[in-house]
């Protein structure tokens, strides 16, 4: 395909960071990186409690991007097979785009979770991620950026370059630098959490020879000649991996957009896993045509919300979406509401009245829990499918009817028509282009967009003000088997945000209320001093973020809120008054104790 140019702006934009705008750059009068230290927020530790652990399944997490532990020899021989097949100018700029997208990423989760971060602290942050995830050791020499001019400088060292150790194995020493990966990273990172373009360069490199390597970052504008370092960061269509509608990236599909004016519930699907792409792609595929399409899948996985996707994005947007739940209609009066009936056909029916095939006409019907239609009604069904045409009860006439079914069952259908249940001709009929919806435990990278979405969904529903969740209330989620899946998880957050403090973040014991059991199969990273980390289950919260302990009541206060303050002033003292180690001793956030001590009044500078 050919080559396609895009400008510094619209490079900017690929990291989803509107270009000179954003929290960091507009808030701050600018800073220099020399005096942070290492407790300033977030720290290795904040960051480390991010990394979610899912041996059992296969999974591990960065908040809620999915990661992987890669032995570096295959990303070296990824690397070896890519210089050799398509050489070394293209091989850089594919690995030098791949870091760019990855730093991008770690920008926008510290943007995120640490949204009123000291913006040198946020900027360092990046440094930390880099090293937490294996890549390389940062020694920052200095930074220094001034938001009202965008004037970016920046120096670092990197020791232990993982992509020096396999260039290095695979081609010895040369004579250029070869941390291509890490360069794009640091150019994502900053770029994408100043919302201008920010261009690093390696002036030392251990694969040239060099003790160690050292790399500068400037604005782009500082640059005599950044063509040369942008020639790598313009690629053909790779650019826009970054992008919001990259298959990688977290996907909001607003169905408003096809049809903002029709009324219904919240059309807004949200996912970002491979499943949900997957389901995504095939309802795509099969929109334009007039194939019958049979969703399967748990109850609650969004059977309906998908169906009415397909209307919606099909050529019979304009017609009526009809739906039925065939489970909520006696068996007795299934046939009049699929086919209608004429006045007098029984007792009662005083009118005509038109049924769902009619009222769709033109347009989609929707049947949900069909493999509960009776034998009768199943008969029934697929003559109406095969000719095109129905007859109301009481009836003489056939009406033509021209409607697109689809349907939905959270059984197997297969095994009803084994088991004598189901008509194997009507299965075959619906069967045309199933489309599967596997449950949400199987598609877990989605809860935290899920989460984040009904959060905002459910404040403003219930004019609440709440700032999200505690690292420990979404440990627990990614913990959680949902046997309810998306309409459970949807049920948990709602009721987080009716039974939260205002101000306060939504804690475990917000969201699992009710019984719901909890098991320990999510790891997360406990630290241990400034350079040691192991991987523990945290504790599940009881009423303040730990199990319930004996403390001795105060008459003058409330027994919960004396229990918190003991619980409270327990941890500070324990961890030296360091709240983010205070945090991590009772399973909530640091955010969390900060307001708890600001509440109670609470002077952490004595016992």
């Amino acid at each position: 395909m050919p080559k396609q140019r895009i400008s510094l702006a619209d490079l900017v934009r690929t990291s989803g960071v509107p270009s000179g705008a954003g929290p960091l750059s507009s808030a701050m009068g600018g800073f220099d990186t020399r005096d942070v230290s290492s407790q300033s927020h977030p720290t290795v530790a904040d960051l480390s409690e991010c990394l979610f652990f899912s041996p059992g399944d296969g999974r591990i997490w960065l908040q809620d991007q999915r990661m992987i532990l890669l032995h570096s020899e295959t990303l070296g021989s990824l690397r070896r097979e890519l210089i050799d097949s398509i050489g070394l100018d293209k091989a850089r700029g594919l690995l030098t785009r791949a870091g760019y997208v990855s730093g991008a990423r770690d920008a926008q989760l510290v943007r995120q979770q640490w949204p009123d971060a000291d913006p040198p602290a946020a900027a360092i942050a990046g440094t930390r991620l880099h090293a937490l995830e294996g890549v390389v050791k940062v020694e920052v020499v200095h930074v220094h950026y001034d938001a009202d001019s965008g004037d970016y400088e920046g120096e670092f060292l990197w020791h232990n370059s993982s992509e020096d150790d396999e260039h290095i194995a695979a081609y010895g020493v040369g004579g250029s630098p070869a941390c291509w990966m890490q360069v794009g990273y640091a150019t994502g990172y900053v770029s994408t959490l100043f919302g201008r373009l920010v261009v690093f360069r390696e002036v030392n490199c251990r694969s040239s020879g060099d003790a160690l390597c050292r790399v500068i970052g400037k604005s782009v504008e500082r640059w005599d000649d950044p063509q040369e370092d942008l020639r790598y960061l313009n690629a053909q269509a790779f650019v826009g991996a970054a992008s919001p509608d990259h298959p990688a990236a977290a996907r909001v599909v607003d169905l408003d957009a096809y049809a903002p004016d029709r009324p219904g519930p919240d059309p807004t699907l949200v996912g970002a896993s491979s499943a949900f792409n997957a389901a995504c792609h095939m309802l795509q595929r099969v929109a334009p045509t007039t194939a019958t399409v049979l969703f399967t899948g748990e109850s609650g996985v969004g059977k309906e919300m998908f169906a009415s996707m397909l209307h919606r994005i099909s050529p019979r947007i304009d017609k009526p979406f009809v739906a039925l739940n065939c489970a909520a209609i006696p068996e007795t009066l299934m046939e009049s509401e699929l086919f209608g009936v004429e006045r007098g056909a029984y007792t009662g029916a005083g009118q005509s009245r038109p049924g769902r095939f009619e009222r769709a006409n033109g347009g989609t019907l929707f049947l949900d829990e069909i493999g509960t239609l009776s034998f009768v009604a199943q008969g029934k069904l697929l003559r109406a499918l095969q000719e095109g045409e129905i007859e109301r009860v009481g009836g003489t006439r056939t009406i033509p009817v021209d409607v697109r079914v689809v349907a939905a069952t959270n059984v197997d259908l297969r095994q009803a028509v084994r088991d004598g249940s189901f008509r194997e001709d009507l299965f075959f009929r619906l069967n045309v282009f199933p489309i599967h919806l596997p449950p949400l435990r199987d598609r877990r990278n989605d809860i935290p967009l899920l989460m984040s979405h009904f959060l905002a969904h459910y404040q403003k529903k219930h004019q609440r003000n709440v700032p999200g969740f505690s690292q420990a209330a979404v440990k627990a989620m990614f913990n959680y088997t949902f046997p309810g899946n998306i309409r459970e998880l949807q049920n948990l957050v709602e009721r987080g945000v009716i039974l939260v403090t205002d101000g306060e973040p939504i804690e475990v014991h917000h969201l699992f209320s009710s019984g719901e059991p909890l098991t320990q199969e999510v790891l997360s990273l406990e630290m241990h001093g400034d350079s040691a980390a192991t991987l523990s289950r945290a504790p599940l919260p009881g009423a303040f973020g730990l199990p319930a302990q004996p403390v001795a009541a105060d008459p003058a206060a409330r027994p919960l809120e004396q229990a918190e303050v003991t619980l409270l002033r327990q941890a500070i003292r324990r961890s030296g008054g360091n709240l983010a180690a205070a945090a991590r001793q009772l399973g909530i956030s640091r955010a969390t104790v900060a307001y708890r001590i600001k509440k109670y009044c609470l002077d952490t500078s004595r016992p």
